[in-house]
């Protein structure tokens, strides 16, 4: 259990009874906060605080029931003890009912007090480790999950997310299919802080018969069958972000109709006069070269340069390989979670077999061999690049390291990551397993196995 986890806020307006009170704690290994009054307690216990509370329940001021309930409404999982004067039973039997952990009968032992604060703990690490699970795997299942990776390349393209989310700027992501595009520009959406929906358009995939409706809106008699008001993607996204996905699959006559939108921020729908106020960023993703297409006639140049302000270039995976094993572990967590199927561990030789990889597919092609993989139907001797099914060496054209030293790397790899997150978090498994983004059973696993002693960053 971390050291936060070990925090007690212990309320207790006697000052002989907290005095023996927090020793006895001290003693059981856990960190004291003292406070007088629940209002005191109050300014400490925000939600997602990371340990348990025992509290009298006879206060001045506000008593300890009215604490319970104002908590409760913040956060209905953490745990309150509350502790209650000799033969009030009436007042235990409410106290449980209102949601308290446990109660305590004064006078009350020490061990008592230790072992109802050391279950609360355990408890209170298994809520909070469970919400970050949850929100880690519905975020990467909604394509908002971090960007993930230590390259230099990942590092940068955090750096400009984290820069440009705020400003509100329109931006050009450019990358090949799969590498990712549509994660980035959720990353830049959440980033904004903007109120409004993350609306996602792909261009590629709309018939240009409706493409204008789709986008603008309509209204009623624009066109036949147009019997009722239609409000467009770029109205929907009031207050928020619209992300234009293959922007250079749009017909050419859009374009134009686009450019203009970017330029007066305002649009009409179609068959309608009014002007409408664009209260929405625009993002377009591109998987070619604008700028040659462009000088082809296949793209306006003028469109282009609009949208050229601010480009983000999102690499291949092939120039990120490094970045290979914290992602496919993720894909692999994720997998096993929503097909309840035990994550399988891989060898030195498979995890480089995947790195010799060209990756056409991207992030995307990676996910799905992390999913073929938990269920069991990955072959990696047949999928690896070489004619006979074996090991790639560096005759197949592939810069891969010796064999014989594979092993070793990745080790070593694999190694330093988890010292590093260790180092950071101060010897605390459960805070590295969320900087690493991997359960803390999975990380602990690892740590076993790769002879670490997590105590030992403790003094680092």
């Amino acid at each position: 259990m971390s050291d936060s986890l070990r925090t007690v806020v212990l309320i207790e307006d006697d000052p002989g009874v907290q005095l023996a009170a927090a020793q006895a704690l001290q003693i059981g290994g856990f960190q004291v906060l003292p406070c007088d009054s629940a209002e005191q307690a109050q300014a400490l216990l925000k939600p997602d605080f990371p340990g348990v509370v025992v509290c009298d329940v006879r206060l001045p001021g506000k008593d300890g029931l009215t604490l319970l309930r104002e908590l409760h409404r913040a956060d209905p999982d953490l745990p309150v003890t509350l502790v209650t004067g000799h033969g009030d039973v009436a007042m235990a039997v409410e106290a449980m009912r209102e949601g308290a952990w446990d109660f305590i009968e004064k006078p009350f032992a020490s061990e008592r007090l230790i072992d109802v604060t050391r279950r609360a703990a355990i408890q209170r690490q298994l809520v909070l480790e469970n919400r970050r699970l949850k929100a880690a795997l519905s975020g990467a299942l909604l394509g908002t999950g971090r960007l993930i990776g230590t390259s230099p390349a990942m590092e940068r393209i955090r750096t400009l997310v984290a820069n440009l989310g705020p400003t509100g700027v329109d931006v050009l992501i450019e990358g090949e299919t799969g590498a990712g595009k549509e994660v980035v520009a959720q990353a830049l959406h959440e980033a904004s802080g903007a109120s409004g929906p993350f609306v996602a358009i792909n261009c590629g995939a709309l018939p240009e018969t409706v493409f204008e409706s789709e986008i603008f809106g309509a209204e009623p008699g624009a066109y036949t069958g147009a019997t009722k008001r239609r409000i467009g993607k770029l109205e929907h996204a009031r207050d928020g972000t619209v992300f234009l996905d293959e922007i250079e699959s749009m017909p050419l006559a859009l374009q134009v109709k686009l450019l203009r939108v970017l330029q007066e921020r305002s649009f009409e729908r179609l068959g309608g006069n009014a002007l409408l106020p664009l209260q929405a960023r625009v993002i377009a993703a591109t998987k070619v070269d604008l700028k040659a297409l462009s000088d082809r006639g296949g793209f306006r140049a003028d469109l282009y340069y609009r949208l050229n302000v601010a480009t983000l270039a999102l690499p291949p995976l092939r120039e990120r390989r490094e970045d290979i094993p914290l992602l496919l572990t993720h894909f692999a967590e994720l997998a096993g979670l929503r097909f309840r199927r035990p994550v399988p561990r891989w060898s030195a030789a498979q995890m480089a077999a995947w790195q010799a990889r060209d990756w056409p597919g991207n992030v995307r092609e990676l996910r799905h061999l992390a999913d073929r993989w938990v269920l069991g139907l990955e072959d990696t001797a047949a999928d690896a690049p070489g004619s006979d099914g074996a090991l790639p060496t560096p005759d197949d054209g592939l810069a891969t390291a010796p064999r014989a030293g594979l092993e070793v790397q990745l080790e070593a790899f694999e190694r330093g990551l988890i010292e590093s997150a260790l180092r950071s978090s101060q010897g605390s498994v459960s805070a590295a397993a969320q900087a690493l983004d991997l359960p803390r059973k999975t990380l602990s696993d690892r740590i076993r196995r790769l002879g670490l002693d997590a105590e030992s960053f403790r003094l680092s």
